[in-house]
């Protein structure tokens, strides 16, 4: 069934134009029990908790635009509830809507373990004092208990590479190659949202870094973008098919591509799935089998 309907929505795009989404990014909340340097989303004096059934609606509102996965995010979303309800009780319900899988994306600064999540992404900005002067200190170390504790089966890693924390790219892959705990490592590139501008890379030391990234990649080391994806992001000059992603952001607002295009910033666009996905639509193969393992 899945992979029936994953060729079908690529034939109807790629051939026929047609613009369904295929995943969601469903923003449960913009609560949060950290202070990023780089992050513009969290609120920790009046943060906003969605109810229940506002996600059940916005998940039925994007199954029916076409999407079938859905990452739930924040803020934190493991520290979402509503009354008795937690972040597994969004998951059951994706489920019954008909959603083949659904992510978890996490800070991993509380346990996560019993998390019925297919995926689960931890958010990790580099090995110890890289991490921790981005995210605050002890945040690594707790990064590390919560993630060895989980038990959870597919957990990996994305990392967004900044000005603090490009010289540990490497170190943080050979990390994830040697952990027990750890699938993968996903790499984006800081995107200068407003009052971040400090944080994006120049184009110089970016495409130095995506060169070892490729390097490590080719060599066997366990990076989920692919090549094709990687090369696309030196440049950055491609045509963006950010409609593949529906968003819902903390306050409702439903858009039907990245939340960059709102904020005038997909010049200097950093996420590596947009170079994942034009590289779908140029049909390589690197690209469509390391989307295959993802989502199969």
């Amino acid at each position: 069934m899945r992979i029936v309907y994953l060729a079908k929505w690529f034939i109807c795009a790629r051939f026929f134009g047609k613009k369904k989404p295929l995943q969601t990014v469903l923003f449960v909340n913009n609560q949060c029990n950290l202070s990023c340097k780089h992050c513009a989303v969290y609120e920790h004096k009046n943060p906003i908790i969605k109810t229940y059934g506002q996600i059940r609606e916005e998940l039925e509102y994007s199954y029916q635009l076409g999407s079938r996965f859905v990452d739930f995010e924040g803020g934190e979303p493991t520290i979402w509830h509503d009354n008795d309800l937690n972040i597994n009780d969004l998951i059951e319900c994706a489920k019954k809507i008909g959603f083949y899988s659904c992510t978890v994306t996490t800070n991993a600064q509380r346990p996560f373990a019993g998390i019925k999540a297919d995926t689960v992404w931890v958010s990790l900005d580099g090995l110890g004092s890289y991490h921790d002067d981005i995210r605050g200190e002890g945040a690594f170390a707790r990064l590390e208990d919560n993630v060895a504790a989980c038990g959870h089966g597919a957990v990996s890693v994305n990392m967004t590479i900044n000005t603090h924390n490009y010289p540990n790219v490497s170190e943080v892959i050979k990390y994830v190659k040697e952990s027990p705990y750890i699938k993968s490592v996903s790499f984006s590139f800081h995107t200068p949202y407003k009052g971040t501008e400090s944080l994006m890379l120049d184009k110089k030391r970016r495409n130095e870094t995506i060169d070892l990234i490729i390097k490590m990649k080719e060599d066997g080391y366990p990076v989920m973008n692919s090549v094709s994806g990687l090369k696309l992001m030196k440049t950055n000059n491609f045509a963006k098919e950010c409609w593949v992603t529906n968003f819902i952001l903390p306050d409702g607002s439903r858009l039907p591509e990245c939340t960059g295009k709102l904020a005038g910033v997909c010049g200097d666009c950093g996420f590596g799935m947009a170079g994942e996905m034009r590289s779908v639509f140029d049909f390589k193969l690197d690209t469509l089998f390391a989307g295959m393992r993802l989502r199969m």
